[in-house]
């Protein structure tokens, strides 16, 4: 894999677990974290009514239906649009 390297101080526990992980294992893993964590803000900042469900998608980096999926896991009742129907249904 090339990339850049980064350095990180973790705590103990933390990094005796992932001591043993290969690089290819700990870079999928920070890129499902960093997905879940951006599908957490946006759709925090949705809740909260800092933007609309399209602009939350868009900031997720998913499609409208896929973060309703995400919403809906999460107990949220996302709006339903004419796109985001036509994207489940197409």
């Amino acid at each position: 894999m090339t990339g850049e390297t980064l350095t990180l101080t973790l705590p103990a526990p933390l990094a005796r677990e992932l001591s043993s992980a290969t690089e290819d294992f700990l870079a999928d893993l920070l890129a499902r974290g960093l997905r879940d964590v951006k599908v957490e803000r946006a759709l925090d900042r949705y809740a909260q009514g800092g933007m609309s469900f399209g602009a939350a998608a868009h900031e997720a980096g998913l499609s409208q239906s896929e973060l309703a999926r995400q919403a809906y896991a999460r107990g949220m009742e996302p709006p339903f649009s004419k796109e985001s129907l036509a994207e489940d249904l197409g």
